[in-house]
C-alpha cells in the first residue's frame, strides 16, 4: 500500500529533540505549511503552556493537543511539530499515523539538558535537577518513542542533517508505503 504523497510529516519526540527547528526547515524545503502544535495550543488559548499547566492542569493541556490531533490528522500536506508528551496517548499516534509519516526525533539526555538549559518555558522540567527529570520522563516515555519505527538520532547532528535524514525516510516512505 503506497502512503499518499499528500501525506503530513510528523515529528515527534522529546523536548530538545530539535522537532521546531527541523519541522520549519521541512517545510520550506517541501513547500508546505508548519504548524507547531505547542504554538498553536498556546495561540488559541492566548497564554502559554507553563500558564496552561499552573492555571488549568497538564490533563486539561492533554484534552487540548488531543483536539488539534484530531484537527490536523484530517488535514494534507502539512509538516506537523508535536509536543513531547503527545504520545501519552496512543490515540494521537494512531490519529497521526492515519494520515501521515511520523518520524520520532531522539537524542541523548546529555545532549537535551544542554539544549534546553536556560529554556524557562517548559513546566515538566521545573525541578530542582533538570538532569534526573530529563532521564526520569524519557525513561518513562522511551517505549512509547521506541514504538515508532521511523526513528532519528539528533545527538551529534546539524538540524541540516536531521532534515535531511527525516526528508529521506518520508520520501522512502512515500515511495513505497
Amino acid at each position: 500500500m503506497s502512503v499518499d504523497p499528500d501525506a503530513n510529516l510528523v515529528l515527534v519526540g522529546f523536548m530538545g529533540t530539535g522537532k521546531t527547528e527541523v519541522g520549519r526547515q521541512l517545510a520550506d524545503r517541501l513547500g508546505r505549511e508548519f504548524v507547531d502544535m505547542d504554538r498553536v495550543i498556546e495561540e488559541r488559548e492566548e497564554r502559554d503552556i507553563p500558564a496552561i499547566f499552573r492555571d488549568s492542569g497538564e490533563p486539561y493541556f492533554r484534552s487540548l493537543e488531543r483536539a488539534l490531533v484530531r484537527e490536523l490528522a484530517a488535514r494534507r500536506s502539512l509538516v506537523i511539530a508535536t509536543g513531547g508528551g503527545v504520545v501519552l496517548d496512543p490515540a494521537n499516534i494512531e490519529d497521526l499515523g492515519r494520515t501521515g509519516v511520523v518520524v520520532c526525533l531522539v537524542a541523548t539526555p546529555e545532549a537535551i539538558l544542554q539544549r534546553v538549559a536556560g529554556d524557562t518555558h517548559r513546566p515538566l522540567l521545573q525541578a530542582p535537577d533538570r538532569a534526573e527529570r530529563i532521564r526520569s520522563l524519557l525513561e518513562c516515555r522511551r517505549p512509547l518513542y521506541e514504538a515508532i519505527p521511523a526513528r532519528v538520532d539528533t545527538t551529534a547532528r546539524t538540524s541540516a542533517e536531521v532534515a535531511e535524514e527525516v526528508l529521506r525516510l518520508f520520501r522512502a516512505r512515500v515511495r513505497t508505503g
